[in-house]
């Protein structure tokens, strides 16, 4: 990697989802004359829209996005990936530019853009499948017993550093998927000594009151239902196997099309698992002592600049 000098600075925006991250990351990469890579393990998919809360045509047509729509769903994007390609676009934005804004809520994507992370191996996607199918059939205490029992070490860090982990399926899918597929534990590929990356890196975290931030995710699931998220799900429905689709917003469908449960059971749902993932997002950040928080209503992007 070339080196770019290290009074060029990348702005990462964080926070819970909902709490107003886009439209702060537009105006502050306006003011920079700049453009965004989004740090969303979700918004990278083209074929999901709605459910992932994507940013609106109009807000894209703002700010040139990267990591947005990038990917086919039947890629494996974790975040390994999602390293590589940030600092390659990083590097590249900073040849011409003086600093880059990045914005996501996914945590484990940004700590590894911030410190890097060992390569993990391929992992045949029949495990993956398997894992899926077994946890859709016999659901989330099942997942949690199978990490529990298979990698004794990942679910002890769990416990320790995160309980929220302990009921996010994804991670728990991954941390199952790794120790199947490699006989080693997901711990035993996490780098212990963090990279320092050739360019200044400041931290901007966003938040407010939690009773107003669910007000908001509760809107935003019902305007998401107007928008026609049902009928994007459908759609999806013959891929349902992939991993992109074991995810809020998309996997609380499956009981609906199958006429156990009604519309209205798949709202609460849908809200209810984002306010969880909220406060997962929450958890994880808060324990990052780089992060200078802010409250969503009140900053603007030039107190940041200055």
């Amino acid at each position: 990697m070339n080196t770019p000098s290290r009074s060029k600075t990348v702005y990462i925006v964080v926070g819970p989802t909902a709490v107003g991250k886009t439209a702060f990351a537009i105006d502050l990469a306006k003011q920079l004359n700049t453009e965004i890579i989004s740090a969303d393990a979700r918004q990278c998919y083209q074929a999901l829209n709605i459910g992932v809360a994507r940013p609106s045509v109009t807000e894209l047509a703002q700010v040139q996005h990267h990591f947005i729509a990038s990917h086919s769903i039947q890629h494996n994007v974790n975040a390994a990936v999602f390293e590589q390609y940030a600092l390659q676009k990083v590097e590249s934005l900073l040849l011409t530019k003086d600093a880059v804004v990045m914005v996501g809520g996914t945590g484990l994507y940004i700590k590894a853009f911030c410190e890097g992370m060992d390569l993990i191996p391929e992992i045949d996607p029949a495990i993956r499948a398997g894992i899926i199918q077994q946890y859709n059939t016999n659901g989330l205490v099942w997942l949690q017993q199978q990490v529990a029992e298979k990698d004794p070490a990942y679910w002890a860090q769990a416990i320790e550093e995160a309980k929220g982990e302990l009921e996010n399926p994804q991670r728990l899918m991954r941390a199952l998927e790794v120790v199947l597929g490699t006989g080693k534990s997901i711990v035993s590929y996490q780098r212990n000594t963090k990279q320092v990356r050739p360019f200044r890196i400041v931290k901007i975290g966003l938040e407010m009151p939690r009773p107003l931030l669910y007000e908001r995710i509760n809107q935003r699931v019902l305007n998401m239902i107007q928008e026609g998220l049902e009928q994007e799900v459908r759609t999806l429905l013959p891929q349902f196997h992939l991993n992109a689709l074991q995810t809020v917003g998309y996997s609380e469908w499956l009981p609906y099309f199958n006429g156990e449960i009604s519309l209205a059971r798949v709202i609460e749902l849908i809200q209810q698992n984002t306010r969880h993932y909220a406060k997962r997002q929450m958890t994880w950040f808060k324990k990052d002592p780089e992060i200078k928080w802010y409250q969503a209503s009140s900053i603007s992007a030039d107190q940041i600049i200055q």
